[in-house]
């Protein structure tokens, strides 16, 4: 059943929003403003999100949802690490093609098949660090560099302050605590 959880055999309404509207306005959920991000500051703040996560990922409540139609800590944690994951990927077709086009990726598709519910905390808490210092090195790399021409938000992308900044807020709906 699409976006089940064993501990509340619920459905998840899948995410249908074009999140690339947090790079013109302030997010009215979270306060999220990528206009006052830095590119320089980027990889730093990814690492410093990942270390928010250890903890989150240690609490007992950690797979338990807030209310059925929202992911448990559990499941954002493997959101997020599949997010840096999938940045890190697209940054290095960035890098190795001109003008990349990249697959679509369907995040409540990927947290059914593979199981964000059932997944171990203490294996996600070291995968997401390790995806987090992927990119942030990847990030560190190109600071100044403009690769692949921008053309269209969904499947283009250049390297440039505006999409870096929307990797910070990671799903921050709701942020770790």
């Amino acid at each position: 059943m699409p976006g089940t959880t064993d501990n509340f055999r619920v459905t998840i309404e899948p995410d249908a929003k074009d999140w690339t509207w947090v790079l013109d306005r302030r997010c009215p959920e979270c306060g999220y403003d990528a206009s006052g991000v830095a590119a320089v500051d980027v990889a730093d703040a990814v690492r410093a999100n990942a270390v928010s996560w250890a903890d989150v990922l240690r609490r007992g409540d950690v797979r338990e949802r807030p209310r059925p139609s929202v992911w448990s800590p559990l499941e954002y944690a493997c959101h997020v690490r599949d997010v840096f994951r999938l940045y890190d990927f697209r940054l290095a077709l960035m890098l190795e093609q001109d003008d990349p086009l990249y697959p679509n990726w369907d995040q409540d598709s990927t947290a059914l098949e593979d199981r964000y519910d059932e997944q171990d905390p203490s294996v996600v808490a070291p995968e997401l660090a390790d995806a987090a210092s992927a990119i942030a090195e990847r990030f560190d790399s190109v600071q100044g560099r403009a690769v692949a021409p921008h053309r269209s938000p969904q499947r283009r992308c250049v390297v440039h302050r505006r999409h870096l900044r929307p990797l910070l807020p990671a799903r921050r709906h709701p942020p770790p605590p």
